[in-house]
């Protein structure tokens, strides 16, 4: 009878400890139980269609949009890019993405000008929303930097979200990770739906002797911090921003950026780590640790870029950090898409 009994309880442990391996990670402080999932596709990466995997992501981004003199946005075609994530993952919400970091002389005289008067607002709106309409979109990033934030980027892009709301579509913004520009009045913040949190450049070839990285877990929490008790943004309305890329230092006077594949296409095992030499950057270990604080305080996590990822170019998909965020996600118990096996 004893060893029965024995018998007994060594099942009842077995089967507790195999239930317990598919229970999600305690986590009692979860900000919630859906996250979003925002990765930018820039067009120069748009040849990758084909291989990135739309199901691990709840938003995308197509970068960047920028307008003639005139107010016609000049973007390459996105129709398969679009047609291919809305198979791969019909709820997805696709978005185009206008201005970035790295402007023309052109391009920025052109957002100066077309947001500077009412008149010119009213045609760069009306274009860009027949753009969102005619390509079957769900809205407008706003990722006007620095200089090209003029005075008539708050204006713009309250008058904007009034003409998308009348589509249902919406509007989300890239602001820097500590720096709330001059140009945005709290009306303007308050009009988006979400707003990206860019939690990285805080080191980069603007300081070339200035060697360090430029995405550490503190730059994260500082950001996140700055964001809700500085300027008073609700965590809903917030992702944080990580990384796929690096900056190397090796040679100060030419500091240049690398991609998170290019690292484990040199070597598996720095995959895991975020320094090699004077190369700094995010390995998996950092974005796990950075999805726990965005589980924990705001609404979800944004990429810049989904083509810098490990497996598009190369066969090393197991390091993709893209899947390193899927998978971390379930492990807390947070749903994003609820697609993708792994």
């Amino acid at each position: 009878m004893k060893k029965i009994i024995l018998i007994f309880l060594i099942l009842i442990t077995i089967i507790s400890c195999s239930k317990d391996e598919q229970v999600p990670e305690e986590n009692n402080n979860l900000f919630s139980q859906n996250a979003l999932v925002v990765g930018y596709l820039p067009s120069w990466r748009f040849d990758l269609n084909e291989k990135i995997e739309y199901c691990k992501i709840t938003h995308l981004n197509l970068a960047f949009a920028n307008p003639d003199s005139n107010g016609n946005l000049i973007m390459p075609d996105i129709s398969s890019v679009v047609s291919k994530a809305k198979k791969d993952n019909p709820n997805i919400k696709i978005c185009i993405s206008i201005g970035g970091g790295a402007l023309t002389t052109e391009q920025a005289t052109n957002w100066s000008n077309l947001m500077g008067s009412s008149e010119n607002r009213t045609n760069i709106i009306s274009k860009t929303v027949e753009y969102v309409l005619k390509n079957n979109l769900d809205g407008v990033d706003v990722d006007l930097e620095w200089e090209n934030v003029t005075s008539g980027y708050s204006d713009f892009v309250i008058d904007l979200n009034d003409e998308l709301d009348k589509h249902s579509k919406i509007i989300t913004a890239a602001l820097p990770g500590t720096t709330k520009y001059t140009n945005i009045t709290s009306n303007a913040l308050q009009v988006f739906d979400f707003i990206h949190i860019m939690a990285y450049d805080f080191k980069g070839p603007w300081k070339p002797t200035d060697a360090g990285q430029h995405s550490s877990y503190s730059n994260a929490e500082q950001s996140i911090n700055f964001w809700m008790n500085s300027v008073g943004i609700s965590g809903k309305k917030l992702t944080l921003g990580v990384p796929f890329y690096g900056y190397d230092f090796t040679n100060s006077s030419n500091v240049t950026a690398f991609t998170f594949s290019s690292m484990v296409l040199s070597n598996t095992s720095f995959a895991d780590i975020d320094k090699v030499g004077s190369k700094f950057y995010n390995g998996r270990t950092t974005i796990r640790s950075k999805v726990k604080l965005a589980s924990n305080k705001v609404n979800g996590v944004m990429i810049w870029e989904l083509g810098q990822d490990s497996g598009l170019y190369d066969s090393f998909s197991e390091y993709s950090l893209l899947k390193t965020i899927h998978k971390e996600y379930s492990k807390l118990g947070v749903k994003t898409t609820n697609l993708c096996i792994d």
